[in-house]
């Protein structure tokens, strides 16, 4: 029963663990299958944990930190989009200045702000922070072990942000393969002399798509500041963003492949978590140092092995001139 009773709660941390990983990838699925290198996701998303954290501290809303997380996100990717689309920049230059000016900035901010060290108060009130949901008659499941733990622990018990994400999935595979615009956005990100050819605006399309990038960056930042966590400390996002941006090449840029590679480096996150002080039969006590570049180490050895298969969208990182 013990060993059941574990297992459940290290799914419902996977998935806790692997909601911004799969917002953060989703919004760079669709900037990259526009043909735009989405190597700003980590910046995207410590710019909003850090203003959304902020916002929800002076307003006591969790909702308008998560309209400021979005506007700040939104405001990274134009700067981007600014860069790589409109002056045919690098767009992973561009996108590592984002990264490294935010990580400065954020904490710098902060420090001025509140002056606590480089971090904002602690959301403490409920109205400041994304609680927890929970569903009718869930605690008295909780006593039942299957399947009332599993509902209990799987199904109640997550913020909203995590039923948005979990929802956001079958709608980002809608929109990129069942209408209009999933078709012109993929089509831009493949042949955008075509697209221009048929009349449309290829810069337009990946702003579209670098704007799709930057809101749902902006839900992933205000969830690890205002749901996952308490406020904003510095480097929070500890690689997410990159960690976000694997699992989008290994899924191969499709929405439910990508899901289960974030639900897989989810899983080793929080198996490390658990792990920790843990001594195993025969190999001890694990470092803590191994242990917490567990999930990292795993990144590298599946897109080593899994990476050649992967075919990115040909024109992705590519400019585009329109011939006179």
């Amino acid at each position: 029963m013990e060993t059941y009773t574990l297992i459940v709660l290290l799914l419902a941390a996977t998935i806790r663990v692997a909601t911004p990983l799969l917002l953060a990838a989703l919004g760079g699925m669709f900037s990259e299958r526009a043909g735009v290198i989405d190597l700003g996701l980590e910046g995207k998303m410590l710019g909003a944990a850090f203003a959304s954290a902020a916002v929800a501290a002076v307003t006591g809303s969790a909702w308008a930190g998560l309209g400021a997380g979005i506007l700040v996100s939104v405001a990274l990717a134009l700067l981007i989009g600014f860069a790589g689309i409109t002056h045919r920049g690098n767009q992973v230059v561009a996108a590592m200045a984002v990264n490294i000016m935010v990580a400065g900035l954020g904490p710098s901010l902060a420090l001025a702000w509140f002056g606590l060290g480089g971090q904002t108060p602690q959301l403490n009130a409920p109205s400041q922070r994304f609680l927890e949901i929970t569903w009718p008659w869930a605690e008295q499941a909780r006593a039942t072990p299957a399947p009332g733990l599993l509902y209990a622990e799987l199904l109640s018990g997550h913020s909203l942000l995590v039923y948005f994400a979990a929802a956001l999935v079958p709608a980002a595979a809608w929109v990129l393969h069942g209408t209009r615009f999933g078709l012109r956005l993929r089509a831009v990100g493949e042949n955008p002399a075509a697209v221009d050819t048929a009349g449309l605006s290829v810069n337009g399309l990946r702003y579209q798509a670098v704007l799709i990038s930057g809101v749902l960056c902006g839900v992933a930042g205000t969830y690890l500041s205002t749901a996952a966590s308490a406020g904003f400390v510095r480097d929070m996002t500890a690689g997410k963003g990159y960690l976000a941006l694997a699992a989008l090449i290994f899924g191969k840029w499709r929405p439910y492949p990508t899901l289960g590679a974030c639900l897989l480096f989810a899983f080793t996150d929080a198996l490390a978590a658990r792990l920790q002080g843990v001594a195993l039969p025969v190999v001890g006590v694990i470092p803590v140092q191994f242990i917490l570049a567990l999930p990292y180490v795993l990144t590298v050895l599946l897109l080593a092995g899994f990476v050649g298969k992967a075919v990115a969208p040909k024109a992705i990182g590519v400019p585009y001139a329109k011939e006179d």
